[in-house]
């Protein structure tokens, strides 16, 4: 039993597809996993894109792996994969390489040279080669609306995390190895552990109420938090880097590993007259934090 897609997000459509092959694996008794393709499709046709992705591989692989799937197959999407049409795809891959019983994707996944594989192809595909089909129809949120990687990227943008979380079915971070900063923070009281964006998506830019996690091997151990993202204007800043406030941490976090899941959205990030006037606005942003954090 295999799940395909591209699955970035992870999101609660996605879970259903990936959710509906764990059902059918389960009934009989069968194995089951995902197949899913690196670099996103779209990074491989304008790769010059900003980044958009809500959840890098490594990322990806881990949500995936915690919906307790048997295997994972990554493909890598290049130009040979680009070219070869959808009835090798399906005889090469999903009935030659993985012996497919029951193929699960959703009513809008396309494949093949021309995108000319989709799940009514898949069916008929199935139907000759000896293998299930099902497709999963849009999945909506409780307003009716469709849930989809397009929507939480613009709620993202649009600086409304409590949003994107609905649709995510978990809040949104941002994660990365800490990076050694000018610790400026750390002089007036507020000490960061500073990330730099890579991949993902860049939210609206601006101070957050976040919970930030401090992986510890296979664990992660949450604190509450406020957090920066943006340029830093009052120092001059030209880059964008997620500065985070951990509350109540003490200790060297560079090297470590820190995911920062953004809660809520304060206030847009401005240009202070000096460090006595950004040290009052960081109070007030952290008393708010607290606030939001702990309701």
């Amino acid at each position: 039993m295999v799940a395909i897609g591209n699955f970035d997000g992870v999101h609660r459509g996605h879970r259903a597809v990936i959710g509906l092959a764990a059902a059918i694996a389960k009934d009989s008794g069968a194995p089951w996993g995902v197949l899913t393709f690196e670099p996103h499709p779209r990074e491989f046709f304008a790769p010059d894109i900003e980044p958009f992705r809500l959840t890098p591989f490594h990322i990806k692989a881990r949500l995936i792996e915690d919906l307790g799937a048997d295997f994972m197959v990554v493909m890598r999407f290049d130009k040979a994969l680009c070219e070869q049409s959808a009835e090798d795809f399906v005889d090469q891959v999903l009935v030659g390489s993985l012996a497919a019983k029951h193929v699960v994707s959703g009513h809008e996944f396309v494949f093949g040279h021309q995108r000319k594989g989709d799940s009514a192809f898949l069916n008929a595909m199935g139907a000759e080669r000896g293998f299930g089909t099902s497709a999963v129809e849009e999945v909506l949120d409780e307003n009716g609306t469709i849930i989809s990687s397009t929507r939480i990227r613009s709620s993202l943008r649009d600086g409304k995390p409590r949003e994107a979380a609905a649709l995510l079915g978990r809040p949104f971070d941002i994660n990365g190895r800490v990076i050694t900063g000018e610790a400026r923070g750390r002089t007036i009281g507020f000490p960061t552990a500073n990330l730099k964006l890579t991949t993902h998506i860049c939210p609206a830019i601006g101070v957050y109420a976040v919970r930030a996690g401090i992986g510890h091997g296979r664990n992660t151990v949450w604190h509450d938090g406020v957090a920066n993202l943006g340029y830093r204007p009052t120092f001059g800043g030209t880059t964008i880097s997620l500065e985070t406030n951990i509350f109540d941490f003490s200790g060297d976090l560079v090297g470590k590993h820190l995911r920062v899941a953004l809660v809520d959205y304060l206030r847009a990030e401005k240009k202070f007259s000096g460090i006595e006037e950004l040290t009052a606005q960081i109070q007030k942003d952290s008393a708010q934090a607290r606030r939001i954090l702990t309701a």
